[in-house]
């Protein structure tokens, strides 16, 4: 996973594949690194000491977080990595 937040810094988009707080699967086309719509201030809080992964959805045009610890499969670059499994100690993220 932490090859992927690698890659998808870039501020390409990818698909990521995960389970919503209320259990149900959702695909979502996002983006890292997305400025529009932000004051500058930043967040009151790091996402990545909570286990979340803030992203941009394309789809509907807005920002969100994405657990980490639901997240089935990404595509990046092409290249689709399926069944992830690791305990939040094993995320180590630099600041987004």
């Amino acid at each position: 996973l932490e090859s992927f937040i690698n890659e998808a810094k870039d501020g390409k988009t990818f698909t990521v594949e995960f389970i919503k707080k209320d259990g149900t699967p959702r695909v979502m086309n996002a983006r890292l690194g997305v400025k529009k719509g932000t004051t500058g201030e930043g967040m009151k809080y790091k996402p990545t000491e909570r286990g979340l992964l803030p992203v941009y959805d394309m789809q509907k045009g807005g920002f969100r977080m994405i657990n980490f610890a639901t997240i089935t499969a990404y595509t990046i670059h092409g290249r689709r990595v399926e069944n992830l499994s690791y305990s939040d100690s094993e995320i180590k993220t630099e600041e987004l």
